[in-house]
């Protein structure tokens, strides 16, 4: 690996990829892990798997280790919160449990939080 890629970002990135993986899976067979599910329209299809593919482009653009990669991938971050927030707004993802609510808050969180991250650690970007 490059060592002039830190831990962190290669672990955002990686995590971000990851999520977004699972979002686009998600998508397309409303389920995750039996736990977590969305409508099953085909709106829903293609919202989660907007949203999933959008935050796993985000992870792929960090680890360029440009600053203007880094700047979009932030755009998809918050690209990623806005579409979470329509998908539950419409109730293609629904509010059905406990465990549904915390999951949609704790994903939407996750990427403000790398957003955060991702920006405060402009500098390390070329």
């Amino acid at each position: 690996m490059n060592q002039n890629r830190p831990w962190g970002i290669i672990i955002v990135a990686v995590l971000m990829i990851l999520f977004g993986l699972a979002e686009v899976v998600t998508g397309f067979t409303h389920n995750f892990l039996g736990l977590i599910s969305t409508n099953d329209v085909a709106l829903a299809t293609y919202g989660a798997a907007g949203v999933g593919t959008l935050y796993a482009i985000g992870g792929l653009l960090l680890l360029t280790m440009k600053k203007l990669a880094a700047k979009f991938a932030i755009a998809c971050l918050v690209l990623v919160i806005l579409g979470r927030i329509l998908l539950v707004w419409t109730g293609l993802y629904p509010l059905a449990s406990f465990l549904q609510d915390i999951s949609i808050i704790i994903g939407t969180l996750l990427a403000l939080i790398f957003a955060i991250y991702i920006w405060l650690k402009l500098r390390v970007f070329n």
